[in-house]
């Protein structure tokens, strides 16, 4: 026997497990954020199904909200803690963020960085 661990280099969350409400799309199209307007904020995430792994600093995670099964990927996030459940098989943990992408950056980053079709929030694939 031996032990499954799920290896990340995305942090993927709901708005449930931790997204940060802050970031809305339609305000971001109007007046973009900026990875400074978070500076020093550490953000929780919560119940990722699975025991997961994720790059350490100084290498960075994709962020991205998932939206009723559509990515939308917001920038990069450095993980900062995390914790395993192995009861309830989850991870939870702590992550800031350090890049936020453009609007336009965005339209762009899941055809190069994901290409799953059923995941892209734009419907541009």
């Amino acid at each position: 026997m031996g032990s499954f661990i799920e290896i990340n280099d995305t942090l993927q969350l709901s708005t449930e497990q931790g997204f940060p409400a802050k970031l809305n799309y339609e305000q971001h199209k109007i007046k973009p954020f900026k990875a400074e307007d978070f500076e020093g904020r550490i953000f929780d995430f919560k119940d990722k199904s699975k025991t997961r792994v994720y790059h350490l600093p100084p290498v960075r995670n994709f962020l991205v909200h998932n939206i009723d099964g559509k990515w939308l990927y917001w920038g990069q996030v450095h993980i900062i803690e995390v914790v395993h459940d192995t009861l309830k098989q989850t991870t939870s943990g702590k992550f800031k963020i350090i890049y936020l992408y453009t609007p336009e950056e965005m339209l762009h980053a899941h055809s190069m960085i994901d290409r799953r079709e059923e995941t892209d929030f734009f419907g541009v694939m």
